[in-house]
Parts: structure tokens; sequence; C-alpha cells
């Protein structure tokens, strides 16, 4: 395993759609190794592909209940709302409201293939969302809801 450098805000990687892993392979298990190492590194919750520069649909996270490797992830349900503070990796220092689903399933698939269908509250329901849009080349900076004072 090695750590890999995260792109920043301002590299247009990150606006660019990851495409779909086809290959399930050792280059693929050293990227999600690569990427696991790079997340805790940093002190994150999850990473997509593209922040390390790999436009594919890949996301590691750590949100609680362990480690999950999610290949060509899809959102498959989502129940009510949460409105709370997001940040990233890739824009360091930045933190603002959005909303999200409360609860949120996932499916998705390993690094040999396998599906798995995962469900998330809380936290690991805003981090399902948040990895995904960066697969789509959305950051949560245009997902950000604006209070109006009164």
């Amino acid at each position: 395993m090695s750590y890999r450098e995260i792109v920043k805000i301002g590299d247009p990687i990150l606006n660019k759609k990851s495409r779909k892993v086809e290959k399930f392979d050792d280059k693929l298990s050293r990227l999600i190794d690569d990427m696991k190492e790079t997340m805790y590194k940093a002190e994150g919750v999850g990473l997509a592909a593209v922040q390390v520069g790999v436009l594919r649909r890949v996301v590691v996270m750590g949100v609680g209940d362990g480690f999950l490797e999610l290949v060509n992830p899809e959102i498959i349900s989502c129940e009510g709302e949460q409105k709370e503070q997001e940040g990233c990796l890739s824009l360091p220092g930045e933190y603002d409201t959005t909303v999200r689903p409360a609860v949120v399933k996932v499916q998705a698939q390993d690094r040999t293939g396998k599906w798995h269908i995962y469900k998330g509250t809380e936290l690991k329901a805003r981090c399902f969302c948040h990895e995904i849009d960066h697969l789509d080349g959305i950051l949560f900076t245009q997902r950000v809801v604006h209070e109006e004072n009164s």
C-alpha cells in the first residue's frame, strides 16, 4: 500500500464522470488498498477514486462500523432528510450545510466483483451520497443549502 496525493479543488478531473469498473484484478485491489491508506492518513471518512486522480467508479469509506470498499456503487433507495455540515478532503478547511437523505441503501461490488447491499443512516448515509456524487463529477458545494434570514 502507498499514500496517493489527494486532488484539490480547481483540478478539472473533479468535475468529470468516472467510468464503470470492468476488470477486477490486482490493479483494482492496489487502488483500493492505496485509497484506504490515503483516506485514513488524511483523517477522512470517505474517498472516491477521482480524488486520487483515477476516473473509475470506486469508493472507500470508514464510517463507524468498519471499512467499506464500493466498486460501481449505485443508490437504490433513500428515505427522509437530514441537514448537516459537510466537508471534503479535496476542499480542505471548507465546510457547509447540505441536505441529504437520512437513510440510504447502496448496491456495490467488492474488489472481486461480488455484489453487496449496504444501508446507512446519519453520517454513513451522507458519506454514501457525497462519495457517489464525486463519481458523477459533483462536489458537495453544489449541494449547499443557504439559510434564509427572517
